[in-house]
């Protein structure tokens, strides 16, 4: 076998196990697999954020950006003129939407916490599209769009992000978010199909009580300045494929770095973006009961009065510990 060692042996072993599953073979793990979330089989604990709440169940006391976030929901693709699409590999993905109202968010989170420091790789295939049939979006230039020319469709231009986020706190109560943002339009609903990242951290309920921060109902919770977001990269268009109702999905690989609290790399179909310079802000006060968090929440974000939706079709996260 020449000076093959028994660590090519095992990487060879192990990436042929995965390649005979062909769920798994679409991914490119690290050395241990975390949650592998097939939708088909269910939401995988994926559920619906909410804000902090009192000790007395007092819902009137969550933060106004917060009350209306929705939960996530499983969704077979099924638009008005198609009829069924399905997911990417069975029938359900997990669909994360928007109300039809400019500023609204749609946030669905995955909760965990670290058994160590160290790598971590957030792997999804997902689309995003705009409302296939709606009064606002026949409307086209009205509700933030041009004029169909049979091959970019309105509905494009009236979809407005979406985010793939951390929220982390280590053992000495130091807490960050790793951010990467998929920005299609601005919010005069122009094209810019860029990714962004934050500057600074997001506002908690913490910091609404101590009056630091104080969110309405469709501000952006992740960072609610437009002047706080940073672009990287080069612009980067999605398979939209024309009309709304045309689903093709797309690769994601994100890994970040909870020892140097920082990220890695970004790879979104065949282009991979080098994020280690990128900040990573970490809030400036300590926080207690969140050792090792470890949580991971997808959002959509729509900047016209037509509802948006993010689609997963499975998630895989995985880590080097």
């Amino acid at each position: 076998m020449g000076n093959t060692t028994d660590t090519d042996l095992s990487a060879q072993l192990r990436r042929a196990m995965l390649d005979a599953d062909p769920a798994l073979s679409r991914y490119n793990p690290l050395s241990r697999i975390l949650v592998f979330d097939q939708f088909n089989s269910g939401t995988h604990g994926w559920t619906e954020l909410i804000g902090n709440h009192d000790g007395k169940g007092d819902l009137d006391t969550v933060d106004a950006h917060m009350k209306d976030f929705r939960p996530p929901q499983l969704s077979s693709c099924t638009f008005f003129d198609t009829g069924t699409h399905g997911a990417m590999t069975g029938t359900y993905a997990l669909k994360v939407s928007t109300r039809p109202l400019a500023g609204h968010t749609g946030v669905a989170i995955r909760r965990l916490t670290m058994a160590k420091k160290g790598l971590v790789q957030f792997e999804t295939y997902f689309t995003y599209k705009a409302e296939a049939s709606s009064e606002e979006n026949r409307a086209y230039e009205q509700a933030g769009a041009g004029e169909w020319d049979g091959n970019i469709h309105p509905s494009e231009q009236q979809f407005g992000a979406f985010t793939i986020a951390t929220d982390i706190c280590d053992d000495r109560g130091v807490r960050y978010h790793n951010v990467i943002r998929y920005q299609n339009t601005d919010l005069e609903n122009r094209f810019t199909r860029r990714w962004m990242y934050p500057v600074v951290p997001e506002p908690t309920p913490r910091e609404h009580l101590e009056g630091k921060a104080n969110l309405g109902p469709t501000d952006d919770f992740t960072a609610p300045n437009p002047e706080d977001w940073r672009a990287f990269g080069e612009p980067q268009s999605f398979c939209y494929n024309e009309v709304p109702t045309k689903v093709n999905w797309h690769y994601l690989r994100w890994q970040i770095d909870t020892e140097a609290q920082r990220n890695v790399e970004l790879q979104v179909n065949d282009r991979v973006y080098d994020m280690r310079d990128i900040p990573v802000p970490a809030y400036e006060e300590r926080y207690d009961s969140l050792d090792n968090l470890l949580n991971f929440y997808v959002s959509t974000r729509t900047h016209t009065n037509v509802r948006n939706f993010m689609f997963l079709d499975s998630v895989l996260i995985s880590v080097d510990w």
